[in-house]
């Protein structure tokens, strides 16, 4: 029997409880309403009203007024900051309330049975406080380490009287200032575990279950206070290892600070000690989650998981526009109820990452380069430069050559009358700078022909992309 998650045929798209699902964004009309933000708008060659997605100040503006105009919520962020789009942001919150309500996990709500979510590293823009509060009246601890991240996350609680009760900014690196805190990853697993009785000369867990060093402020172990119970945590961390690395092929100018942008090890370092902190603070969290920007990272962290012995794992993917990023949430609660497990995501397509994407190469550049591919092999495509595709078309001959024949037959049944088609999209999303996610899609009725001709068929445009394109070929 296919999985629920085998069972889906259409790709992944907005969430449908975002408000912006059938209703994006009229930039028109938010022009004429806010006149701050009219001088960014203009007229794009096809007459749409746009914004110049690289300009900094106008992502921001754009925020703001969506955050004003949608969410009765005040905002602002000094320049350099993180600068997050709403609709992203907010399928992230919808999500988190999926597994919620699935009540998956049981519920254990406090005397008010108000949602409790904590967001590390919370950023200067508070973004998910502020909408987890506007949107479900959730309340949030949100924290960071920078006193620039502090400050302005407190001033955008603060301009919100009307949320001002449901958020909290704690600060991560001086938790001890306001007292109650654990201060040690090792003391809290030892008294939750005795049984496992870490000490000097035990193993650890994930390989790196230590204090953190002064360059690595602490994430949930020595934050979180003695006694506090949270539904969940949420986290968009840092996804890249360099300063370099974060500047590769900018398509958009969403801002960001060395310590919103990078860390050591890049994300997976940063979810893995996520991972190790939430084996200690276990009974202190329903459902602990992150963002994740690279898909191949998802193998390697649901690996560390199992090693640390949870007892559900969940994945979703977020689709904005070419943007696409992952969700990633587990919990050591014992499952009220039977599931489907989805430990690997995405099986229902198939997909692959090109990673260190040469300064000089696009999405447009990769994009035409799958073009000449196909019609190369004589095969029948279209390519849409608005959403970043490729519409391939296979008539049921070139299906039926090319297992057996390696490809090599493809063009000599170009020709050969056939009825049945296969029809197949390509498609480009960004996950990174960098980094894009080259994704096949079908309707179900042509999902037997994966096996077939066009699985191989995308093998060789995977080898054929990566020789042209990518720094780690």
């Amino acid at each position: 029997m296919l999985s629920r998650k085998r069972r889906r045929e259409e790709p992944p798209s907005i969430h449908p409880r975002n408000r912006y699902a059938e209703n994006p964004p009229d930039f028109a009309q938010l022009a004429s309403l806010y006149p701050s933000f009219e001088p960014f708008v203009f007229f794009s060659r096809s007459g749409r009203p746009t914004i110049d997605w690289k300009d900094f100040n106008a992502t921001r503006e754009l925020t703001r007024v969506l955050l004003l105009h949608d969410h009765a919520v005040n905002w602002w962020i000094p320049d350099g900051q993180l600068c997050p789009t709403v609709p992203n942001r907010s399928n992230y919150i919808h999500w988190i309330n999926d597994l919620l309500s699935s009540e998956l996990i049981p519920a254990t709500h406090g005397s008010d049975h108000r949602v409790k979510g904590f967001d590390i590293g919370t950023g200067a823009n508070c973004i998910y406080p502020l909408l987890g509060a506007s949107l479900l009246g959730w309340s949030f601890v949100g924290s960071d380490v920078t006193e620039v991240a502090l400050e302005w996350a407190t001033k955008n609680v603060e301009s919100n009287p009307h949320l001002l009760e449901l958020i909290k900014i704690r600060n991560a690196s001086d938790p001890f200032s306001l007292g109650g805190f654990t201060s040690s990853r090792r003391d809290i697993a030892n008294e939750s575990n005795p049984d496992l009785c870490i000490d000097e000369n035990t193993q650890p867990l994930c390989q790196d279950l230590k204090e953190p060093s002064a360059l690595e402020p602490p994430l949930l172990v020595g934050v979180v206070k003695d006694g506090e119970s949270f539904d969940f945590c949420m986290c968009n961390p840092p996804f890249f290892e360099s300063l370099e690395e974060a500047s590769l092929n900018p398509r958009t100018s969403c801002g960001g600070t060395p310590e919103e942008m990078v860390c050591h090890g890049g994300e997976k370092a940063f979810i893995t000690r996520i991972i190790e902190d939430s084996f200690v603070l276990k009974r202190s969290f329903r459902w602990f989650s992150t963002m994740v920007g690279k898909k191949a990272n998802l193998k390697f962290l649901i690996s560390k998981l199992r090693e640390v012995g949870v007892s559900v794992v969940k994945t979703t993917e977020f689709v904005q526009g070419q943007t696409a990023r992952w969700g990633l949430a587990w919990s050591f609660i014992p499952p009220s109820k039977d599931f489907i497990s989805s430990n690997t995501p995405m099986r229902s397509q198939i997909s692959f990452t090109l990673e260190g994407l040469k300064r000089q190469y696009g999405a447009f550049q990769v994009l035409k380069s799958m073009e000449s591919f196909f019609l190369d092999k004589g095969i029948s495509c279209k390519i849409d430069l608005s959403s970043f595709s490729v519409t391939v078309t296979l008539s049921e001959v070139q299906v039926n050559i090319a297992p057996k024949n390696g490809l090599e037959l493809l063009k000599a049944g170009e020709n050969q009358s056939s009825k049945s088609q296969c029809v197949f999209c390509v498609s480009l999303l960004e996950q990174i700078p960098g980094t894009l996610l080259v994704r096949w899609s079908s309707s179900a009725k042509d999902r037997p022909a994966v096996s077939g001709g066009f699985n191989s068929l995308f093998n060789q445009l995977e080898e054929c992309l990566r020789k042209e394109f990518s720094l780690k070929a």
